[in-house]
C-alpha cells in the first residue's frame, strides 16, 4: 500500500487548474495550425488565424484562454493499492479547484442549485468522475468545461434498429442544430452503448484523448472517421460562418450494450479544449 497526502493532491489540483485555463495543449494548437491549410473561406480562416492568436497571448501573458473558466471537471484514476491519508479525496480535489480559482483569479461559475441560481462563489464543487485501476498511483485530469459547448450536447437511447446510420445522423443533427452557438471548430465526444448515463460518461471522456488520435479499437476508427466527414460537411465552419472546418475531430468510445438498445450522447467541446493530466 502507498500513501500519499491529500494535501499533494489539493496542490497539484490547484496548479492544474490555472494551468487548464491559460494554456491550451499543443496537440490542439497544431490542430488549428493545420486546419488553416483546409479551410478555404476567408471569413473561416481569419477566424482560425485569431484562435490562435488568442491562444499565444494567453500562454504568453498567462491569461485565460476563455472568460468562462468552466465548471470543473475531474476525472480520476485511483490505484487499488493507494491510500490518501490526511483528509477525504474529494474534499482535497475541492479544496484544489477552490484554491485555483481564487489565486488564478479565474470566473466562478457555478450555482449551489439549478433553480436558485445562487452561486457559490469557489466553483466548487467539482464533477468528479473516479475509476479503481490497478497500481498505487493516482493520475487525475482537469477539464474545465464551458457552458456554451456544454449546453449544445445531447443523448439519445435509439433501438438497434437505427443502426449506424442512425447514430450518424443523431450526431450531425446535434452538431448542425448547435450551429455556432459552441465556438466551432469543435471536437465531438460520442458515447456508444452501455446505458444512457455510461454513454454520456463514454463522450466526456472522449475529450480528452489527444486531437486526431484513433481510438484503439479498429471499429471506433472506422466510425470516427466518416462521422469526422459527415459532421464537417454540415458546413457550419469557423465560428459559424460557414467553412471547411467545423470539427478538429470526432472521437468515439464504446461499450458493450443491452440487445434492446442502442445508448449515444454527443458532448460538443468548444475549441477551448482545456486539460491537464498529473500523477501522484
Amino acid at each position: 500500500m502507498r500513501e500519499m497526502a491529500a494535501t499533494d493532491i489539493t496542490e497539484r489540483v490547484k496548479q492544474a487548474c490555472i494551468a487548464a485555463c491559460l494554456d491550451l495543449p499543443d496537440d490542439l494548437l497544431e490542430a488549428l495550425e493545420h486546419s488553416l491549410d483546409i479551410e478555404d473561406t476567408p471569413a473561416g480562416q481569419d477566424v482560425l488565424q485569431q484562435l490562435i492568436e488568442n491562444a499565444r497571448i494567453a500562454r504568453d501573458e498567462q491569461m485565460p484562454i476563455c472568460q468562462d473558466t468552466g465548471l470543473t471537471l475531474v476525472f480520476v484514476e485511483l490505484g487499488q493499492d493507494a491510500h490518501v491519508v490526511g483528509g477525504d479525496l474529494y474534499e482535497a480535489i475541492n479544496e484544489g479547484v477552490r484554491q485555483g480559482y481564487d489565486e488564478g483569479y479565474l470566473r466562478k461559475s457555478i450555482v449551489r442549485h439549478p433553480l436558485d441560481r445562487k452561486n457559490t462563489g469557489d466553483n466548487t464543487p467539482a464533477v468528479i468522475h473516479t475509476e479503481i485501476v490497478p497500481g498505487d498511483r493516482i493520475t487525475v485530469t482537469i477539464a474545465p468545461k464551458g457552458g456554451g459547448s456544454e449546453n449544445m450536447s445531447a443523448a439519445k437511447m435509439l433501438t438497434p434498429a437505427h443502426g449506424f446510420e442512425g447514430v450518424k445522423q443523431f450526431v450531425v443533427d446535434t452538431v448542425r442544430e448547435a450551429g455556432s452557438n459552441p465556438c466551432p471548430p469543435i471536437i465531438v465526444g460520442v458515447g456508444l452503448g452501455g446505458t444512457l448515463e455510461k454513454a454520456t460518461l463514454l463522450s466526456k471522456k472522449a475529450i480528452l484523448r489527444d486531437i486526431g488520435e484513433p481510438s484503439s479499437n479498429p471499429k471506433d476508427a472506422e466510425i470516427e472517421n466518416e462521422l469526422f466527414e459527415a459532421v464537417n460537411a454540415t458546413g457550419v465552419g469557423p465560428a459559424g460562418y460557414g467553412g471547411r472546418v467545423t470539427a478538429l475531430a470526432v472521437h468515439v468510445e464504446s461499450y458493450p450494450c443491452h440487445i434492446a438498445s442502442l445508448p449515444v450522447a454527443v458532448t460538443i467541446q468548444c475549441h477551448a479544449a482545456r486539460h491537464k493530466t498529473f500523477q501522484i
